[in-house]
């Protein structure tokens, strides 16, 4: 199991019960979700990854269980990575996820190769 995937089926009711239409992308060892053909939420080992608003980003690093995402070795601004215990409470994994929905009207678009 590359990704926790128990966390993948939570996100997933999550993201139903919000009424958001996404899709699966497998991608840096992990599961991404994707909403509007934009990256706004995964699962890399058991950690749930944020795709956030820059200007909440500084605040969300001081909720305990969230850090910086470095998977490239420096932090990516707007994207941080929540511990599976900071989101093991349903409210919690909601209330990440509505940050995730919250800024995706916002995010820019991957190029497409």
């Amino acid at each position: 199991m590359a990704y926790n995937e128990h966390l993948a089926e939570r996100i997933k009711i999550v993201l139903q019960r919000k009424s958001a239409t996404f899709s699966e992308k497998r991608m840096m060892g992990g599961l991404t979700f994707m909403v509007n053909d934009k990256m706004c939420c995964g699962i890399v080992k058991n950690d749930l990854m944020c795709r956030i608003d820059p200007q909440e980003y500084e605040l969300a690093l001081k909720i305990k269980g969230c850090r910086a995402m470095d998977f490239t070795g420096r932090p990516m601004q707007g994207y941080v990575f929540v511990s599976e215990e900071s989101v093991d409470k349903e409210k919690d994994l909601e209330t990440w996820i509505q940050k995730c929905l919250d800024f995706n009207p916002k995010a820019k678009s991957s190029k497409k190769k």
